[in-house]
């Protein structure tokens, strides 16, 4: 099943995704008022609900006319998990000593958006950086979860361009700094349930493209801490709740890593495919600055 926000009137509705159209969840289903993580809270009985919406609707709306929303609007928490792919690692230091522990941080909402809305390169640094990476949409709330009992508790998953201020993100202890200017991070399209896809998306592929060139391209299956081990390890700290994303790293192949650096500018394309999910497509522009 495949599920996203969108904006429909002014509001945002949920909306199931049945190839190129698109079936409005919220007119039959009021009570989560587009609120997606109250939907995912609801468990098995509201996504069988909205299959047999799905099945019997007969207005469907073309995908390509649709403005998507972020796909959990207000998740409680957004944790980013880095240093997870060793050759990335390697790539923006050799001599980088693999950690005992992923890198964390936490992102705001204001630093993302959604498929096909611009990503903003900050006046005040060129340094803007992509990262495809594999996103994880917890749908049953848990608190030290065994990692045999981790997908117990996934959701979905969905693309995530984990956008960076790599100027930012160099100080000492900033790298929540460099990952949370405004609108720097982009999530979607759309929430594909854990059913349709492999365990943990082991297999799949990830490409990033920046103008159409390949630059990111890395089989899920190198992950250092897989998707059952994050999950277990957060929460350990956290309790984790429906709704709530785990990024789970980015591959070799950032702008960062090349020599001279690629970053991003004005008027590029970012496109973040996962074999099986979809393809998350942001423009770049440059922020504009008003007195």
């Amino acid at each position: 099943m495949r599920l996203l926000s969108f904006e429909r009137n002014g509001a945002t509705t949920l909306g199931l995704r049945l190839g190129e159209e698109v079936v409005d969840l919220g007119r039959e289903m009021p009570q989560f008022s587009g609120d997606m993580a109250a939907f995912l809270a609801a468990g098995p009985d509201a996504l069988e609900a909205a299959r047999l919406i799905g099945e019997r609707a007969t207005e469907r709306l073309p995908f390509e006319t649709v403005k998507c929303c972020v796909p959990v609007p207000r998740c409680d928490k957004n944790i980013g998990l880095g240093l997870n792919y060793l050759r990335h690692i390697r790539e923006m230091d050799p001599n980088f000593q693999v950690p005992e522990f992923p890198g964390m941080f936490m992102r705001v909402p204001s630093s993302t958006v959604a498929h096909l809305e611009p990503i903003v390169r900050p006046s005040i640094s060129d340094t803007l950086d992509y990262e495809g990476e594999l996103m994880v949409v917890i749908g049953k709330a848990g608190r030290h979860i065994p990692i045999e009992r981790a997908f117990d508790h996934v959701a979905g998953y969905t693309c995530h361009n984990d956008g960076s201020v790599r100027e930012f993100n160099r100080l000492p202890m900033s790298i929540t700094a460099g990952k949370n200017f405004d609108r720097t991070g982009a999530i979607g399209p759309e929430i594909v349930t854990a059913d349709e896809l492999p365990l943990g998306c082991k297999g799949l592929r990830l490409r990033t493209r920046v103008n159409g060139e390949l630059r990111q391209d890395e089989d899920l299956a190198e992950m250092h801490w897989d998707v059952a081990t994050l999950i277990h390890l957060m929460s350990r700290m956290m309790v984790l709740l429906p709704g709530d994303l785990l990024t789970t790293g980015t591959p070799p192949g950032v702008g960062a890593g090349f020599n001279p650096p690629k970053f991003l500018k004005a008027g590029d394309t970012v496109e973040v495919e996962i074999e099986g999910l979809a393809t998350l497509i942001n423009p770049i522009v440059d922020e504009r600055v008003t007195t």
